[in-house]
Parts: C-alpha cells; structure tokens; sequence
C-alpha cells in the first residue's frame, strides 16, 4: 500500500536467533524462572529476615548489608567472576576469568567447557542463574558480621571473596574441576554455597571482633514476624534453588522441589519438638532455624535421594545443629571466639556437612543417572567410595575458606587501613550514626537526624512544631491555605 513504512518481519525459524534449534522454550523459562525464585531468597528474602532478627537499631544496615552484596556481584559476575567459575580451566581448581557481557556470548547456547554440560537455553539464561547463587553465598556470610562489621570493608570483602573463594568452589565442584572429576556430589550447593559459607561467616565474624556488650547482652528481635516473611520466601524461593540445578525442566527437577520441602517440613518440626523436650515452649526463632537447617542439608542431596531419604535428612538436621547450637553454641570458650551473629556456623556450616555426609549414605543409583551423572549412587547401593569422597569435599571447602578469609580480613584491616568493626559512638547508636536513618517513623515526619544521633527529641524543633500548632490553632478560615503554609515554613526552618 503507498505511504506503508518498510516494516521486517520477524522469521522464528532455526536459521535465525529468534528460535534456533537447540533452544528450548519451556527450559528456558524454567530456569529464568528458577533464577527469579533464588533472587527472591536475598532480595527480600534474606533481606528482611535479617532486618526482623536483629535489634531495631541495626534493621537499616543488616538490610543494606545484603542488597549492596546483591549489586555487587552482579557487577563483578559479569566482568569476570562467571568465567572463573564455570569458563575454560585454568586451574585445577579455578577457569580463566574474562567478561560474559557480549551480545554474541550472551545468545549463544549455554556450555560449560570444562565440564563439558550443554544446556536448551542461552549463555544469558546460565550466566544469572549461576549470578543468584553466588549473590545469595555473600549475603549468608552477612549473617554473621551484622550489628558491627564497618560498610566500607564489607564492600571491600564482597569482591575479593567472591573472587578468591566462590569462583573456586564454583569450578572445583561444579565447573569441571578436580572435585568434580573425582566425583563430589553437590546437587546444588551444599559446599559450593553452605558450607562456605558458613566457614568463611565464622572466621570473618573472628576477625571482625564481637558487637558491642550492650548488644551481646541484650539483642531481642526487633521483628519476629518480619523474620517470618523473610524464611518464608526463603523456604519457597529453594524450589528454584534445588528445582532449577538439572538444569532441565525434568523429572529430577520435580524430585528435587519435593525432596526440598518434605526434608525442609521434617526438620522445622524436629527442631520445634527438641524445644519443647528441653525448653517446653515452641520458639519461633527455633522454628525459623530447623527451616533453615533442612533446606540447608538437602540442597547437596536434594534429587540424589529418594522420598525416605529426604525424611531421614531431614530427621537429622533438625536435631544435629539444635545440638550444636545449643550445646556447643552456648559455651562460653565458643562465644568468646567468633560472633556469628545469625549462627551462620550452626545453620550453614554443620548444616552443609551433615547434608553432604549423608547424600554419600543415601544418595540411589536413580537419582545420580536422572542427573545425567554415573548410575553409582551412594552408600545404600552398595558404592559406599561416595562417603569418603564427600568427606573430601567439605574437608578442602573449609580450608580454602579458612585461609582466603582470613587473608582478605587481614588485608582490608592492616594493607588498606579500612577498620573491620565500627567505632564505639558508632556502635551505641547504630543505623542513625552509620547511615543518618531510622528503620521506623512513626511519630514524627521523618526529619529525624537529631533524635537519631541523640536518642531525644531536638528541642528547637519541637518548640517550634508545638509554635505552629498553636498558630494553627488560632489562625482564621480567611488565612486559608497560605497561613497553613506559612505555618509550616517556620517549623521546617526550625527543624
């Protein structure tokens, strides 16, 4: 028709990008689904969670804390952490670090060179996927270092232990090498992410030094139904986390989401029923933790096992680190060493190894072939090497984590001069001497950088809101709405 603008047409044929013949819509969309779910475990998940454990004064830094670590290895993912974690090998236990932010790398289909996976969706798809793991890894540590750790070094540490630890960790295990080629079986991070994480909170909490005395003595959640929401999301935000690790919309990725939630049920209530044993009262605090502690313990096992096996976990792992936490948590030698504020030790660290213990116990045949791995299985089908693998695995996760993060602690605090912890003032205070806010504004308008710094109303101010009132009060109806504004001209000036 004349005038008609030359508009192309959209081919979806296997001979353009639009719809090649590898790909594969429905994984696809399972598996930027399953990456959108692990976000949501930190941002808010995590992020709330932590806000509602700790006391009102730190809610603002305990959240910031996790939405800068978020940013920041996004940012660093892209530009060079993803090669190093899953590129071509370097090492035996790390890849060549390089950017995965070209358009033609970005549409091409998703490979792990050196461990030779291929997958029905694009290099994008795989690059944010593996993103919201090693995002959620940082945000566990955070765990531990709340209510001291100064800003400036944690956006300091988030970095360089993203660089020097997760990117090992990640190509060790996952990305094709030596523990991968020696067989470590790690469904979907209980090394890469828990234990790791759990090792490096509790020596950064070390190195960092304790909260303050006040805090130590005195730090009652300032919002335990916050708390709730936050291990809520965390809890239905895992169905991406193990569901999405086939990598495939497959049957596995269904046993895996099971799996998670029968171990996860199982353990919150284990934990529940040893608070009422010894405690006779059911904690919500304690609920929150056997939530965590099963998800935990079957993401290394999550589609190795079967139904029973996900029981037994998580049997386990609402009894093992309620011990742990509550008996060796509770020793003064103990308290004394390392902070961990969250009991990132207890929950991710105890919870990761007994997790992986027991997938060399129970992992079948079925399970680890339904993973496109050898049809060995663990212990229970007669190959019981998968026990002393998985203890080879936990054991080098936690010396590498030992050495790098002490390493980096040492490095920001005595070669960049960055102090670890806050100062005293800074402490006392908290969110209003770090960041100039309040978590909460409920009685006033939010102008509140006096009451902040010094835990009282600013006196000027206030005689000069109590001024307008009575001006207010006073005022005529022919004034109208610019005596009003006038009125609140002076009290803002005053304040």
């Amino acid at each position: 028709m004349p005038g008609r603008p030359n508009i192309p047409v959209r081919r979806w044929d296997a001979d353009t990008l639009v719809a090649p013949d590898w790909l594969n819509n429905g994984d696809n969309a399972w598996q930027l689904t399953a990456a959108t779910l692990v976000g949501l475990q930190s941002v808010p998940g995590l992020m709330v969670m932590y806000a509602g454990l700790v006391k009102k004064k730190w809610a603002i830094n305990s959240a910031f804390m996790v939405l800068y670590a978020f940013a920041a290895v996004l940012i660093c993912w892209v530009v060079w952490a993803y090669k190093a974690s899953f590129g071509k090998k370097m090492l035996p236990f790390v890849g060549v670090p390089g950017p995965a932010v070209e358009m033609n790398y970005e549409l091409k289909q998703a490979y792990l060179p050196a461990a030779g996976l291929s997958a029905a969706y694009p290099m994008s798809t795989m690059v944010y996927f593996q993103f919201v793991f090693a995002a959620i890894t940082l945000v566990l540590i955070a765990g531990a270092g709340l209510a001291r750790m100064n800003f400036l070094a944690w956006m300091v540490f988030v970095p360089l232990w993203l660089t020097l630890s997760y990117t090992v960790g990640a190509f060790s295990i996952w990305g094709g090498g030596f523990l991968y080629t020696m067989g470590v079986l790690d469904y979907s991070g209980g090394y890469v992410i828990h234990v790791s994480s759990g090792t490096a909170g509790f020596v950064m909490a070390y190195w960092v030094g304790p909260r303050h005395p006040r805090d130590r003595t005195d730090f009652h959640p300032n919002n335990v139904l916050l708390a709730l929401v936050g291990v809520g999301l965390l809890w239905l935000g895992w169905n991406g986390f193990n569901g999405g690790d086939p990598y495939t919309a497959s049957p596995d990725a269904g046993a895996a989401v099971l799996n998670t939630n029968v171990c996860t049920a199982m353990s919150m209530l284990s934990w529940t029923l040893m608070d009422l044993v010894f405690f006779k009262k059911p904690a919500v605090i304690g609920a929150v933790q056997g939530i965590i502690t099963g998800l935990v313990a079957i993401t290394p096992a999550a589609g190795f096992v079967g139904g029973w096996g996900a029981i037994i976990i998580g049997l386990c792992s609402g009894i093992i680190p309620w011990l742990s936490m509550n008996i060796l948590g509770k020793q003064k030698w103990f308290l004394e060493f390392s902070d961990d504020v969250v009991g990132d030790f207890h929950t991710h660290l105890v919870g990761g190894v007994l997790g992986g213990f027991l997938t060399g116990l129970f992992a079948t045949s079925e399970g680890t072939a339904a993973f496109a791995l050898a049809p060995n299985g663990g212990a229970i089908d007669g190959y019981g090497r998968q026990v002393w693998v998985q203890i080879v695995g936990f054991l080098f996760v936690i010396g590498w984590n030992i050495f790098w993060t002490s390493a980096i602690c040492l490095f920001i605090k005595y070669v960049l001069r960055i102090p670890l912890r806050y100062s005293e003032e800074q402490l006392l205070i908290g969110d209003g001497e770090v960041h100039g806010e309040l978590p909460y504004a409920f009685f006033h308008d939010g102008r509140h950088d006096y009451d902040a710094k010094y835990g009282q109303p600013d006196p000027e101010r206030a005689a000069g809101i109590l001024e307008g009132m009575e001006a207010s009060r006073e005022g005529t109806s022919e004034e109208g709405s610019s005596g009003q504004a006038a009125i609140a001209s002076k009290a803002d000036k005053q304040a």
